[in-house]
């Protein structure tokens, strides 16, 4: 089974370039990760190269049929993880550009 990756970008890329047009975010920003694609998923690391304190290393695969992201806890010495559906990364992609509030997606035929 070969990946499938159906956005254009990664979360992050988009993120990025939404903070970019947004001019939150400059061009000259000590923003560092990296983009591997593996047999069944496309693997994302997003390295923390801000001001302490830093964040431990976060770990974005996105699989055909959903998504993962992982973080290691050093309080825990575990790492933890989140799953996504595809619809719960769409709906969080939605939701970084809206204001405060309740909202519920529907498709345009509705």
């Amino acid at each position: 089974m070969h990946p499938v990756n159906p956005y254009p970008t990664s979360v992050k890329d988009t993120v990025m370039l939404q903070s970019l047009a947004r001019g939150t975010v400059s061009r000259q920003a000590g923003i560092m990760f990296t983009i591997e694609h593996e047999f069944d998923a496309t693997v994302i690391t997003l390295l923390d190269e801000g001001t302490a304190p830093l964040q431990e290393d976060i770990t974005i695969n996105s699989f055909a049929e959903c998504v993962t992201i992982e973080q290691y806890d050093p309080r825990t010495d575990r790492v933890q993880l989140i799953t996504l559906s595809l619809d719960q990364l769409r709906d969080l992609s939605v939701a970084l550009d809206l204001p405060e509030g309740v909202y519920q997606l529907r498709d345009a035929t509705e």
